[in-house]
């Protein structure tokens, strides 16, 4: 497992070795032993989600009110997408401040993205599969969207794709009327609590084996 530190704060990307031979594939996608070594903590999976789009949906800047947050950890099943992380943690040292990665079904690198940071991701073909770990279960009236097209933000989404967004997405508040509605998180409550998690133990095995 690679990691690699985004340019907003506490954001990884991680990417898997991918195992391959005549019957297919098999890779492990979260990795606790690299993801505690990356992040300092365990990913603490409280929600698997799915989705499946066509070549053009774009979903997102969505964020979800911090207290409580919610963390995610991102990679594409299927299909090639751009995923895109903006910093909109006020008070943040990179507030304002973006990373952009491709997942796709070949690499299977993943995102993982702390509270309090806004995730969207452009799907580049069709029946595009994402497939989420989260650290809190759904609550509508806790879920929040930016415009994943302004300006000020300037991600560089590619010119030669036609947007297909949703109504809640294309009526989002931009970056700083969200922050002047008081809706963006603040820095200071999206920081972890409490000393790092060790990985788990495995007492009865001197090797792990994770391969089929």
């Amino acid at each position: 497992m690679r990691t690699r530190k985004l340019a907003v704060v506490g954001g990884f990307e991680f990417t898997p070795d991918v195992h391959s031979d005549h019957r297919g594939l098999f890779f492990s996608p979260l990795q606790d032993e690299a993801f505690v070594a990356a992040v300092g903590h365990r990913f603490p999976v409280a929600q698997t989600n799915h989705s499946k789009s066509a070549k053009g949906v774009l979903r997102g800047l969505h964020f979800t009110a911090t207290p409580p947050g919610q963390a995610k950890y991102v990679y594409c099943a299927r299909g090639k997408a751009l995923d895109a992380v903006v910093d909109i943690r006020v008070g943040s040292p990179t507030f304002g401040q973006w990373d952009m990665v491709t997942l796709d079904s070949e690499s299977f690198r993943a995102v993982y993205i702390p509270d309090g940071l806004a995730h969207a991701f452009l799907a580049l073909e069709d029946d595009t599969v994402m497939s989420y770990l989260v650290s809190s279960a759904y609550q509508a009236e806790l879920e929040h969207a930016i415009d994943p097209l302004d300006p000020e933000i300037g991600l560089p989404w590619p010119n030669h794709v036609e947007f297909r967004l949703s109504a809640r997405d294309t009526i989002a508040p931009r970056l700083a009327e969200a922050e002047a509605q008081g809706l963006l998180p603040k820095y200071a409550d999206c920081l972890p609590a409490g000393p790092p998690a060790a990985p788990a133990v495995h007492p009865d095995q001197s090797e792990v084996r994770t391969r089929d």
